[in-house]
């Protein structure tokens, strides 16, 4: 039996026990936040933002992935209008869950967005984090090179660097494993294209297009965004640039 095939049986309902949320272990925190000592940026608020009015199936008609992009810079309105489109909460319910723009399996949402910002106006180049729970961003690292490391791991795709902004959905597993243990790690590969298909929409709105990335060098691209790999690792990655100009 291959590993992948190994991986389909033994995260059946079949072989799993009991869940830490079954064992009334603590639920892990919704998102993670940010530290007094972090620099935070705020983002223009969604109800503020007023993308251009885009036809759903005209959306879906035209849904392509584009590797090509002009050097007209994302505004930061348009980096809001995206980061809520694809990972912006809606409500807090009482259980307490976060209720999101994308669906997730329990709506545990085991997602934190990176990004490596080229061009992104107000903004010095480098990677940032979402901080979800604000709507606001979280300097990581401006370091020089990032863009070169970023590009390197995702083998070497030029698209990275030539994007506006490339976005890095880093799965926090124990959201998702501490209720559906083993099976969540199946949950979490379905819930990313959740979010990468809302981004391949939503971008049409701010005359832009993007590119889904599945290669990449796990532990480079981990390291890079200072993660352990393990409870903390990367999924999915999508470029975004202006088109046209």
């Amino acid at each position: 039996m291959s590993i992948g095939q190994e991986f389909m049986e033994k995260t059946k309902y079949r072989y799993l026990g009991q869940s830490d949320q079954v064992k009334n272990l603590p639920q892990p925190p919704l998102a993670d936040t940010h530290g007094r000592t972090d620099r935070v940026i705020d983002l223009p608020a969604p109800a503020t933002l007023s993308p251009k009015k885009v036809d759903l199936t005209e959306s879906i008609v035209r849904r392509v992935s584009t590797r090509q992009y002009s050097e007209e810079a994302l505004t930061l309105a348009d980096l809001s209008y995206l980061l809520w489109v694809t990972q912006g909460i809606k409500q807090v319910a009482a259980r307490p869950a976060t209720l999101r723009t994308v669906p997730s399996a329990g709506s545990r949402h085991a997602f934190e967005t990176y990004l490596l910002c080229n061009r992104v106006q107000g903004l010095a180049p480098g990677i940032y984090r979402y901080a979800a729970l604000d709507h606001k961003l979280v300097e990581v690292n401006l370091s020089a090179g990032l863009a070169d490391s970023v590009t390197d791991a995702l083998y070497r795709q030029d698209m990275v660097k030539r994007s506006a902004v490339t976005f890095l959905w880093v799965a926090v597993a124990y959201r998702s494993v501490w209720r559906y243990q083993a099976r969540a790690y199946r949950y979490m590969h379905l819930d990313a294209g959740h979010v990468c298909q809302n981004l391949y929409l939503a971008v049409q709105a701010v005359d832009a297009g993007c590119c889904a990335i599945g290669a990449f060098d796990d532990d480079s691209i981990d390291n890079t965004l200072g993660l352990d790999g393990k409870e903390q690792f990367m999924i999915y990655a999508a470029t975004v640039g202006k088109v046209g100009g």
